[in-house]
């Protein structure tokens, strides 16, 4: 079997979870799929799912190699549906699923412009303050940022995205700026707050030495936007997604802090369930996504903006 075959087999296996319910699927009998596993594992030196009687689950490096693979995967979809010139004329209902602050500024216009293209799609899209599970809640489509959690779906990267330090001019002034992720914890810090945790941590890097700064301030929220603003009225210093501060480090407004250090990316993806089919409504919106982050793609040098 060529590696693509056998890369598609295991993500098959990864969605059932189950020899028998993958072998149900492909015609064979169990004692055969497992045979094809144990034969993959041995080409790549690894193990790639733990078994027992009744289930499987995959191993860390099965998890490597199921995400960078469903990468693989979606790129030799699109470029499938590409050459063959997508001939299925995208039509129905899509649903699609984003974050408030992502979703208003960029999904809400790209679905508008995607729509005039493609006039027999109608969408439905859904904001939240958290992502919604797709396959839970009937989702086509699913705006995520960071690490992908469910290997049983598709994850094409439609832009990058780097979260950075940034404070106003103003606060700056009056508190000094910052040399070391140390001296964050002497500074009011605005903290995106998901729990009741008295501390924020923000994780930071420079090469090698990693820091995991436990930081805190006078205001923190649940909404983004609003620490933001609490931050262009100089009121500490916030950690946010490149997209949403690009504009205000090129005013001025804002400006950025540490450039040696970089916290975690949270690359932007569009998700959505693997196929033998897939729906054209779905594929057609997934690359036109593609098309039109681009530009935001590529991996910027430090001092870059590409947002």
């Amino acid at each position: 079997m060529d590696a693509l075959s056998e890369l598609a087999f295991f993500a098959m296996l990864a969605r059932h979870g189950s020899l028998a319910a993958t072998a149900r699927e492909l015609g064979l009998t169990p004692a055969a799929v497992s045979a094809r596993l144990a034969k993959l594992e041995r080409r790549l030196g690894a193990r790639l799912l733990h078994r027992t009687t009744r289930r499987v689950t995959v191993t860390e490096e099965g998890e490597l190699y199921l995400a960078e693979g469903a990468r693989i995967l979606g790129d030799l979809g699109a470029l499938e549906r590409r050459i063959a010139g997508n001939r299925a004329q995208p039509r129905g209902l899509l649903r699609v699923n984003a974050t408030f602050g992502f979703g208003r500024r960029h999904i809400v216009p790209a679905v508008a412009d995607f729509v005039r293209r493609y006039p027999e799609v109608e969408v439905q899209m859904r904001l939240t303050d958290r992502p919604l599970p797709l396959r839970d809640e009937g989702f086509d489509v699913g705006i995520r940022f960071g690490d992908i959690p469910d290997t049983r779906l598709t994850a094409r990267r439609i832009a990058a995205n780097r979260r950075l330090l940034c404070a106003a001019p103003a606060y700056l002034k009056a508190h000094g700026t910052p040399q070391s992720p140390r001296e964050l914890q002497g500074h009011a810090c605005l903290v995106v707050r998901e729990n009741d945790a008295a501390y924020g941590t923000w994780h930071l890097q420079s090469g090698r030495r990693t820091e995991a700064v436990k930081v805190r301030g006078p205001l923190s929220s649940n909404d983004g936007e609003s620490v933001l603003q609490w931050a262009l009225d100089g009121h500490g210093i916030v950690l946010r997604s490149e997209w949403e501060v690009a504009a205000c480090l090129r005013a001025g407004t804002l400006r950025a802090l540490l450039p040696g250090w970089a916290a975690p990316p949270a690359d932007i993806h569009a998700l959505y369930a693997e196929r033998a089919n897939l729906p054209a409504k779905v594929s057609a919106f997934v690359d036109f996504l593609l098309d039109r982050y681009a530009g935001q793609r590529r991996r910027p040098a430090r001092n870059e903006l590409v947002w």
